[in-house]
């Protein structure tokens, strides 16, 4: 029987502290509970709403009409918390004004303790390496403290005959829950998240800590102390030994990661508020959209207190209460960190922070997202090791970018400088792609290379060596950041599981086989591009053309008219250049990812994919304009044309596959942009290893150019009809809008078949039916030959009927096949 016992009335009682402090004060008191709910506890609980004034005296009254007027003491835990930093109504209500009523209610009642759980935060901070006590005057920094200091102010005013105890507790832990700036610390060096290395203030400061068993040992000394204490006592409870940031980071670098030295890097408070600020005002819109669920946890209000030390002196806790405390963080780490691995996603959800989505992907595909994690550390590792040369070749990339204005006599300013500040910003950032742990260094060295690859343009410069170097060299450093081994940028479930050939496909659109005919045909229309940028350029005197002479006024041949046109000078670059430039990044992203990359990297599959397509309008455009507008034609543009109409139907395949590939983890309930931005695993089993050239060469070059594009005799026909329809200037003595309009036609038909040639999108095939209606009806609204007219009709109709069979589709594309028609 309790009778006998001494009542203990403990708010939020129903709360996990007030749980464990009830466990323990119940085995010399009587404990009853106030809280929201009276459910959940195996000590009688009265229901309570401390922002309402007639629940705290319905919740009194029925404590009273139950257990009687006498109180050995009331510990007072009820609290609103909230990370935000923002002045919620809720401290006010709940914390202050709460505890205000509280007070007036328990005067009616003989209550020997009032015990308020407060905390270390009321005090002004102070400095590395100085202890705070009692003494310490009161300061909070932000929204929390300050309504406890509040809180504070009403015991001392309105607690009447009532002893009280202000507790001033350090950030509180044990094994498996931890104060959130302590939690997030952790998740954030378990994650390798790249704020993990940054920090805004002095890596010296530090918070104290108390774990578990010591603050209710604490409170428990307090209580059994009631009659002794002081009637106003104020107490700081934490382990005397307080770890420094640096240290911290250190020891949970080495325990998690087997890292001793974890790279922390200071960064001007300034900067760090900005981007905290940035982030913050980001959340609405990206973290949820790639389902992270919450807000930054670092907000702009903890940049300025990030060198704020609580290092604390126990010793009146010691003299009052007898308490020492008998854990230090130090040596409860290691148990914390084997929590946390034993079950990742457990101890996220008893920290209440919302864990990487690959955690939850892990478990869904019965993987252990702790051995995933390993696993997958240590594929990096392996891989990186491999391949680390490329980044020292970058950073004697970044030494040639810097010394190469000098050398090869740069007069343009701006490109002098830009070459200066990216060769040192290459060899900075290559230096940190030397570690496997700093995978976005080698995507911020990509970037730096597509710049240089595009200031020798962009600052419209004369020197041919600098355009040369720069071009070459901006490549070469794209490709060894992001072209090699491991991929950058996949979530570890994408990287470490799934299929390598899309489900129901029977090949895999994303092999080196498929993508090389992609890469060979932009190396010629780079090729062609780069030495037409160079006549624009003024580097070069003349380009060649063996075939248009261009207009009889002019001394200049056809190729050469073309590139000075109006047209091309319209562009506030050369028009080629641009062109050139887009060659190269397409090269260089169809050389990035391995075989997976369909569900790895969809969002580069996209950006390799588009940059095609509109490089084939600009190819037709120009196509169609050059007879029209300008009144000649350039062989070496023509050239560049084809080269791009014969890469589209190749990049096709790829595309849908991804696309696919995204639709399946809608599905399956995935976040689509986050599937899009780091990739997932997918239906079926991974492929077994092995080398894609181990061939015969001709079973190579064979599914090289055929897998996946076919061309059926009606559709090579289609082709032969729509090319001649381009030169019925020179066969037919086609004039002005009549020859005009053969032209478009006869552009678009080739750009339709071309198309259509994918076997995914064979379909496109029958566009060629209203372009076949349409030329047969041109010679009704223009002046033509009998000859030109019989043969336009010809054309069309041969367009027409053509475009009915859809010849043999080889291969197989999963859901997509019966859309194939």
């Amino acid at each position: 029987m309790d009778n006998g016992k001494p009542i203990v009335l403990i708010t939020g009682a129903a709360g996990n502290i007030g749980q464990s402090l009830a466990a323990v004060l119940g085995k010399q008191y009587r404990i009853v509970g106030l809280d929201q709910t009276d459910e959940g506890t195996d000590f009688p609980l009265i229901e309570v709403d401390l922002t309402d004034d007639q629940s705290v005296r319905s919740a009194m009254r029925a404590f009273r009409s139950r257990f009687g007027t006498h109180i050995a003491s009331v510990i007072h835990l009820a609290a609103y918390f909230d990370f935000s930093g923002e002045e919620k109504p809720a401290y006010q209500a709940v914390n202050v004004e709460g505890t205000r009523r509280l007070l007036r209610e328990l005067q009616s009642f003989e209550v020997e303790q009032f015990v308020y759980s407060g905390t270390m935060l009321v005090h002004q901070p102070g400095r590395p390496g100085e202890r705070i006590d009692e003494t310490r005057p009161v300061d909070p920094g932000w929204a929390y403290p300050r309504s406890k200091a509040k809180a504070e102010e009403i015991i001392r005013s309105e607690h009447g005959d009532i002893r009280y105890v202000l507790l001033h507790l350090a950030g509180l832990y044990d094994e498996r829950i931890s104060v959130p700036t302590f939690a997030h610390q952790i998740a954030r060096i378990y994650e390798r998240d790249i704020e993990s290395h940054l920090y805004s203030g002095s890596t010296k400061a530090g918070q104290a800590m108390v774990h578990r068993e010591d603050m209710i040992d604490a409170f428990r000394r307090t209580v059994d102390r009631r009659a002794d204490l002081p009637g106003d006592a104020e107490i700081l409870i934490g382990e005397p030994h307080t770890l420094r940031y640096d240290e911290l980071q250190d020891a949970l670098g080495c325990l998690i990661h087997g890292v001793a030295d974890w790279a922390t890097m200071r960064i001007p408070p300034s900067a760090a508020a900005i981007g905290s600020w940035m982030e913050d005002k980001a959340e609405p819109i990206i973290p949820d959209a790639i389902d992270q669920g919450e807000r930054p946890f670092v907000r702009p209000f903890m940049v300025s207190m990030a060198s704020d030390h609580y290092a604390l002196d126990v010793a009146r806790a010691e003299r009052w209460l007898g308490w020492t405390a008998k854990h230090r963080l130090e040596d409860e780490l290691p148990a914390i960190v084997a929590t946390l691995k034993a079950d990742p996603l457990a101890w996220y959800e008893m920290n209440k922070i919302t864990p990487p989505a690959w955690m939850k992907d892990a478990e869904e595909i019965g993987r252990n997202p702790e051995t995933l994690r390993e696993q997958h550390a240590a594929f990096l590792q392996s891989e990186h090791r491999r391949n680390r040369w490329a980044h020292f070749i970058n950073i004697a990339l970044g030494g040639w970018l810097l010394t190469q204005p000098i050398m090869i006599q740069v007069e343009e300013p701006a490109l002098f400088w830009s070459e200066m500040l990216l060769g040192a910003a290459l060899i900075g950032f290559a230096s940190l792609s030397l570690s496997w742990q700093m995978q976005w260094a080698r995507w911020v060295c990509a970037g730096i290379g597509a710049l240089v690859m595009a200031i020798p343009f962009l600052t419209w410069t004369s020197n041919p060596a600098a355009f040369l170097s720069d071009t070459l060299v901006g490549a070469l450093v794209f490709g060894f950041a992001v072209g090699t081994r491991p991929e950058s940028g996949p979530s570890p479930v994408a990287a470490t599981s799934g299929p390598t050939v899309p489900p129901g496909w029977d090949y895999n659109p994303s092999t080196w086989i498929q993508r090389i005919p992609i890469i060979s045909l932009a190396v010629i229309g780079l090729l062609v591009s780069r030495y037409l940028s160079a006549y624009q350029l003024e580097q070069i005197d003349g380009v060649w053309e063996p075939f248009f002479s261009g207009s009889v006024e002019d001394p200049r041949n056809g190729t050469e008219e073309i590139i000075t046109s109006s047209v091309s000078k319209a562009w506030p670059v050369p028009d080629a250049a641009v062109g050139g430039y887009t060659y190269a990044l397409e090269i260089l992203t169809g050389i990035v990812g391995t075989q997976k990359r369909w569900r790895t990297m969809p969002w580069l599959v996209l950006l390799f994919g588009l940059m095609i397509v509109p490089l084939g309008v600009v190819s037709i455009f120009f196509i169609i304009i050059q007879p029209i507008v300008i009144g000649t034609w350039a062989t070496l543009a023509l050239i560049a044309a084809a080269a791009m109409l014969i890469q589209i139907p190749y990049s096709i395949d790829e595309l849908l596959a991804t696309c696919q590939f995204i639709r399946r983890r809608v599905k399956a309930g995935k976040n689509w942009l986050r599937a899009f931005l780091f990739g997932d695993t997918d239906e079926g089993q991974p492929a077994a290893a092995g080398d894609e050239f181990d061939r015969r060469p001709g079973d190579v070059l064979k599914e090289m150019w055929t897998g996946g594009v076919s061309l059926p005799w009606n559709l090579l026909l289609a082709a032969a009809v729509a090319l001649s329809l381009l030169f019925t200037r020179l066969t037919l003595d086609a004039e002005g809008t009549i020859a005009d309009l053969d032209h478009l036609i006869g552009a678009l038909a080739l750009t339709v078949i071309s198309i259509a040639a994918a076997e995914v999108a064979r379909s496109a095939r029958f566009l060629l039916i209203p372009l076949g209606l349409a030329l047969c009806i041109t010679p009704l609204f223009t002046a033509s030959d009998n000859l030109h007219m019989a043969m336009v009709i010809a054309a069309g109709t041969m367009l027409v009927l053509l475009s009915f069979r859809r010849g043999t589709i080889r291969n197989r594309y999963g859901s997509w096949d019966r859309l194939i028609v």
